[in-house]
């Protein structure tokens, strides 16, 4: 079957514990798999089999708000981790995935954790504006 209508990924959304991250430019999240490897006497392919797994992703935004130093701060105010629920959405209503499914496609992770550099200040003679990219690791993810 020929795709003629692909997903395009320029119609969605992102949310941050329900509230729009309303100048996202970029958002990816990914499950990696941990995979077992091994070997029977005998065998001359490698058996594999999923036993775990890490869901990684990246947020792209223009900067508006100070969302992830009051998470810095939150942090170093009370020493517990601050967690995150991201739930994101492409909602390319004219793509054969939308006709096929006949609904948008979702996506909640729970449990979400920065675990990269956490921008606090960005100053800079040559720049322009300032875009902030923030890295997460979450612990389970609703579909």
């Amino acid at each position: 079957m020929e795709n003629k209508r692909p997903l395009s990924v320029t119609n969605g959304r992102v949310y941050i514990d329900g509230v729009l991250v309303a100048d996202s430019c970029k958002y990816n999240a990914v499950l990696k798999p941990k995979v077992w490897e091994g070997k029977a006497l005998g065998d001359q392919g490698t058996n594999r089999r999923w036993i775990g797994y890490d869901i990684t992703g990246t947020i792209d935004a223009w900067k508006t708000n100070n969302l992830y130093k009051e998470k810095a701060l939150e942090y170093i105010k009370s020493g517990k981790t601050p967690e995150m629920t991201i739930y994101s959405v492409n909602d390319d209503t004219n793509s054969d995935f939308y006709d096929k499914l006949g609904k948008k496609d979702e996506l909640t992770l729970v449990g979400c954790v920065l675990t990269g550099d956490i921008p606090l200040m960005d100053l800079d003679t040559d720049g322009d504006v300032a875009k902030i990219s923030v890295t997460f690791g979450a612990k389970n993810l609703i579909a």
